[in-house]
C-alpha cells in the first residue's frame, strides 16, 4: 500500500475533525461574539447616558479622603532576586502614608529572607512573616499566615487595618493605586484593578501574547462578567479588600481566608465573596496627565492631554517553557479545581461566566487541532498531485459551508477586537503584532492545557498534593522603571513654570552639553531653584525641605565623614527612629550608590531633597562647625546669633536672610561646569579619581595637576565662587532688615570683644 491508497482516509479523519473543529469554533464564536456586542451597547450606553450625569473622577478626589491604615500582602517563595527591588520601588513611589508591608517567606528559603530584612532594617512599616512549614506550599497558604501574621501585630500594635492588598514581588504599582482603593473601600469590599504587562520586544512572542489577552479581558470581559454576574474573579495583584470582606470569611472559614486546595486562590476567593452578597468592582480609572509630544511632520513638540491608567504593571514569562508552566498554574486551578471545589453553583449567569472559564480547556486544545487540519491537507496537496480527483472537503452550499462562513466571521471579529484593544493601551505597532501573536498564544495555550489535564490526573491517581510550581519572576532595570516615572519637562509644563518652547531649547542644549535637564533650566533662568525641587519632589516621591547647617546636631554630622557627603552630595540632617540616617540631596544617588553608602555608615539611609546651593553650603558651613575647637564659643561669635541678641533682627528675618545668602553659594565642579572648561562625564572621572587618591589635598588642584583643567580656569572659577557668595551682613542689609550703619557697629563691638 502505497501513500496514495491512504488519500481517502486521511481524507476522511480530516473531514470528521473538520466537523468538529467547526462546530466547536461556531459555539465558542457565539460565546465571544454575544459579549462583544454586550459590551458595545454598554459603552454606548454609558457614553450617552451615563457619563454626562456625573463629575469625572480626577486625581484630585483621589487625594481628600483621609487615609484608612492599609496592610499590602506580598507572598514570596524563592523571590531573593527579585522582592528587594519591588519593595523598595514600592516604597519610594506609592503615593500613601498609612500602610503596611507584610512579605510571607518559608523557613527553608534563607534568599528571600535576607533580601526582606535588609529593607526592613531601613524602613518601619515592613514585616517579616514566616510560614511555619518549609516552602513551597502553595500561593493560598503563604496568605493565610501572612493574614495571621498582621492580626497579631494588630493586638500587639492596637492597630485596625481597614484594606488589605494583594501583590506579587515582581509587581510595579500605581503610586495611586492606594488612594484609590481608599476612595472605594468600605462603599466596595472587593476592587480590583487591571493588569498592565510591560511592553516586550516586537519578536518577543511568548512576552507579547500577553499584552494581547490582557488587553482584551481586562478591559472588555472583566466589565461584562461585573456587569452581568455581579462579581469578578480576583487576579491575585492590584486587588484590595476590605475589612467587612476578611472578617466575615475568617469567621465562617475558621481563620483560613484563601482555598489552600487551590492554585488560584485568588479567582475562587472572587467567587466566595458573591456568596456572601459583598459587593465587588473591576476599576478602570485613567488619569489626565500632560505630556509633550513631537510633531511626526514637523518635528516640534506640543503638549498633548494623555490618559495614564491606575493599574499593576509587570513582566511576565518570555521563554515558551515559563509561559507553559504559569499558564498550567491557570489552567488547573481555574478549569479543573476550580470545577471540583466551585461546582456549577449560582445563578444563570454566574453559571454561564464559570462556562466562559472552563470552555478554555477544551477550545485551546481545539485550537491547535484546527492548525492540524490545516496542515494536513496542505502536505497532502503538495505531495500528492493526484488528491483533486477526490470529492471537495467542503461544498459549496452546504451547511458545513456556511458553518465555516460564520467561524471565519468570528475569526475577524476576535481580530478586530484584539487590535482594538491592544492599540488603546500600547499603540498601533503592538495592536498588528497581536494578530500572528494569536496564533503562537494558542499554541502555548494548548501546551498549558495538555500540561494541566496530564498534571491534574497524575495528582488523582497518586493522591499526591499539587504543589507551588511557580515561575521565574523578573522586575525592571533602574532605567526600565524610570521610563514609569513623570519626566520632569512634562511636569513643569503641567504646573506652566515653563513654555513648550522653552523645554525644547532646553532639551536641545541637553543634547549639546550632557547635564541633567534640572541644571540646564536653572542655567537659562526658566526655573528657581525651590520650584524645581518641589517638582523633582512630585517625581521622586520624596520629602523636600530647607536645610540649616546650624542646626544639625554635632552628633549627626559625625555620622557622615565629610569625604562621604562631599562625593555623594549630601548633607546628614537628623536622626531617626531605627537608626536611619536622613540625608539632603539635590539628586539622589542610585541603587548600587546607596547600598555602598549604607555600608560605608553601617546604618540604614534615608532622602529627602533640598536645593543645591543648599547641600553645597550646607556641606561648607556645616562641617566647619564640626571643626571649630569650641561649638558653644563660635555660636557666640557668629552675625546672626549677635543681632538676635541685641533684639535687632527676629527669627524669621534671620532664616529670610540665611536662605539668600544659601542661594548665593555655588561649588567648584558646578562652577566649572556653567562655564564649560569641563565636561559632565570627565568631573564625573575626576571626582572618582580624587576621593581614591590618599592624602589628597583640594579639588581644584587635584585637576589642575592631573590636566583635567588648566591654573588659568581655576583661578577663573574661584574668582566666580567667591563673587557669588555673600557674606550675612551684607544680605541683610539688602533686604532691610537692618541699616547698614548698625551693622558696622555689631561687627565692630564683635571684633573688638574677640
Amino acid at each position: 500500500m502505497n501513500f496514495s491508497d491512504l488519500i481517502p482516509y486521511l481524507l476522511l479523519g480530516i473531514k470528521v475533525l473538520l466537523y468538529l473543529v467547526a462546530i466547536i469554533f461556531f459555539l465558542s464564536g457565539l460565546d465571544d461574539f454575544f459579549i462583544d456586542l454586550y459590551d458595545f451597547f454598554r459603552r454606548t450606553y454609558r457614553r450617552l447616558f451615563v457619563m454626562p450625569k456625573y463629575e469625572r473622577l480626577t486625581e484630585n478626589h483621589l487625594l481628600r479622603p483621609e487615609e484608612q491604615p492599609a496592610a499590602l500582602m506580598v507572598p514570596a517563595w524563592n523571590e531573593a532576586g527579585v522582592i528587594r527591588k519591588m519593595l523598595e520601588n514600592t516604597l519610594q513611589t506609592l503615593n500613601y502614608s498609612n500602610y503596611h508591608v507584610f512579605v510571607g517567606t518559608y523557613p527553608n528559603d534563607t534568599g528571600t529572607q535576607k533580601e526582606v530584612e535588609i529593607v526592613r532594617e531601613r524602613y518601619e512599616n515592613v514585616h517579616r512573616v514566616v510560614c511555619p512549614k518549609d516552602g513551597p506550599t502553595n500561593k493560598a497558604d503563604c496568605l493565610n499566615w501572612i493574614y495571621q501574621g498582621i492580626r497579631v501585630m494588630e493586638k500587639e500594635k492596637n492597630l485596625r487595618f481597614e484594606i488589605f492588598v494583594i501583590h506579587d514581588s515582581e509587581d510595579i504599582l500605581h503610586p495611586l493605586s492606594f488612594k484609590l482603593f481608599n476612595y472605594l473601600i468600605p462603599r466596595k469590599d472587593m476592587v480590583q484593578l487591571p493588569v498592565l504587562p510591560l511592553e516586550s520586544k516586537w519578536y518577543q512572542f511568548t512576552a507579547g501574547h500577553y499584552l494581547d489577552e490582557f488587553a482584551e479581558n481586562h478591559f472588555k470581559d472583566m466589565m461584562v462578567r461585573e456587569r452581568l454576574a455581579g462579581t469578578i474573579p480576583s487576579a491575585g495583584v492590584g486587588c484590595a479588600f476590605s475589612r467587612r470582606a476578611f472578617d466575615r470569611i475568617a469567621e465562617d472559614r475558621g481563620n483560613q481566608l484563601f482555598n489552600i486546595d487551590s492554585l488560584t486562590e485568588d479567582y475562587d476567593f472572587g467567587f466566595r465573596l458573591k456568596q456572601y452578597d459583598l459587593k465587588q468592582v473591576f476599576v478602570i480609572q485613567a488619569i489626565q496627565r500632560t505630556m509633550t509630544r513631537k510633531s511626526f511632520w514637523n518635528g516640534r513638540s506640543r503638549q498633548v492631554k494623555v490618559k495614564e491608567y491606575i493599574a499593576t504593571r509587570e513582566y511576565f514569562p518570555r521563554t515558551f517553557r515559563q509561559s507553559v508552566r504559569q499558564k498550567t498554574r491557570w489552567v488547573l486551578g481555574i478549569c479543573l479545581q476550580g470545577w471540583a471545589n466551585l461546582g456549577w453553583s449560582g445563578g444563570i449567569w454566574i453559571k454561564y461566566m464559570l462556562f466562559r472559564d472552563r470552555k478554555g480547556l477544551l477550545t485551546n486544545l481545539v485550537n491547535v487541532l484546527g492548525y492540524i487540519v490545516v496542515l494536513a491537507l496542505l502536505l497532502i496537496q503538495m505531495f500528492s498531485p493526484g488528491s483533486y480527483r477526490y470529492p471537495p472537503l467542503v461544498e459549496q452550499g452546504t451547511w458545513l459551508w456556511y458553518l465555516i462562513l460564520a467561524d471565519t466571521f468570528f475569526l475577524v471579529v476576535r481580530w478586530f477586537q484584539r487590535v482594538y484593544h491592544v492599540r488603546r493601551f500600547y499603540g498601533w505597532g503592538q495592536a498588528l503584532l497581536s494578530i500572528p501573536r494569536q496564533v503562537w498564544g494558542n499554541v502555548i495555550n494548548s501546551a498549558a492545557s495538555a500540561r494541566a489535564v496530564y498534571t491534574f490526573l497524575c495528582s488523582l491517581l497518586t493522591g499526591k498534593k499539587i504543589t507551588w510550581d511557580k515561575t521565574a519572576h523578573v522586575f525592571p532595570s533602574e532605567s526600565e522603571l524610570t521610563a514609569f516615572r513623570r519626566k520632569l519637562g512634562d511636569l513643569l509644563l503641567e504646573k506652566r513654570f515653563i513654555t513648550v518652547h522653552q523645554l525644547d531649547e532646553a532639551l536641545r542644549r541637553q543634547q549639546e552639553w550632557e547635564r541633567p535637564l534640572g541644571a540646564i533650566l536653572l542655567e537659562m533662568g526658566l526655573v528657581q531653584e525651590g520650584a524645581l525641587i518641589q517638582v523633582l519632589g512630585t517625581q521622586l516621591r520624596l520629602s523636600t525641605r530647607e536645610i540649616d547647617p546650624y542646626e544639625t546636631p554635632l552628633e549627626v554630622l559625625k555620622i557622615l565623614p565629610r569625604d562621604l557627603a562631599v562625593r555623594y552630595g549630601i548633607f546628614p540632617v537628623e536622626l531617626r527612629s531605627g537608626g536611619r540616617l536622613l540625608v539632603a540631596t539635590e539628586n539622589p544617588p542610585n541603587r548600587e550608590e546607596v547600598q555602598e553608602l549604607e555600608r560605608k555608615l553601617e546604618r540604614p539611609v534615608e532622602f529627602c531633597l533640598s536645593t543645591r546651593s543648599d547641600v553645597a553650603f550646607a556641606i561648607r558651613r556645616g562641617y566647619e562647625r564640626l571643626e571649630a575647637a569650641d561649638e558653644q564659643a563660635a555660636a557666640k561669635s557668629r552675625l546672626g546669633q549677635r543681632l538676635l541678641q541685641h533684639n535687632l533682627i527676629t527669627q524669621e528675618q534671620l532664616k529670610q536672610a540665611l536662605r539668600v545668602q544659601r542661594q548665593s553659594y555655588a561649588q567648584l565642579g558646578e562652577i566649572l561646569l556653567n562655564k564649560r572648561f569641563i565636561s559632565p562625564a570627565r568631573l564625573k572621572e575626576a571626582t572618582l579619581r580624587f576621593f581614591a587618591a590618599e592624602g589628597r589635598g583640594r579639588l581644584g588642584d587635584f585637576l589642575v595637576q592631573n590636566q583635567y583643567i588648566t591654573l588659568e580656569q581655576l583661578e577663573l572659577a574661584l574668582e566666580d565662587q567667591q563673587a557669588r557668595f555673600r557674606r550675612l551682613g551684607d544680605v541683610m542689609v539688602q533686604l532691610g532688615i537692618i541699616p547698614e550703619a548698625t551693622l558696622k557697629r555689631i561687627l565692630q563691638e564683635a571684633t573688638y570683644e574677640d
